[in-house]
């Protein structure tokens, strides 16, 4: 018998996004390492791998961000 028992994270009414199953999820179902999340609706939630690409875009083109470039300087 295993003295601590793993669980996963999350509350009934939070949705998540599984990225292993590729499915909302309400509550905690998957371990938190596979979800994206809390999301405040079943909407938002299914939205998650478009609203991450945006985000991920979003910093790519970000200039504080570019190690490509370098520093200013004063």
């Amino acid at each position: 018998m295993a003295l601590f028992k793993r669980g996963t994270a999350g509350k009934p009414g939070e949705w998540y996004y599984c990225i292993r199953h590729q499915k909302v999820e309400e509550g905690p179902e998957c371990r938190a390492a596979d979800r994206l999340g809390p999301y405040a609706s079943r909407e938002e939630a299914a939205r998650a791998m478009e609203t991450a690409r945006e985000r991920n875009e979003e910093w790519q083109n970000d200039p504080r961000w570019r190690d490509d470039e370098p520093p200013a300087r004063s």
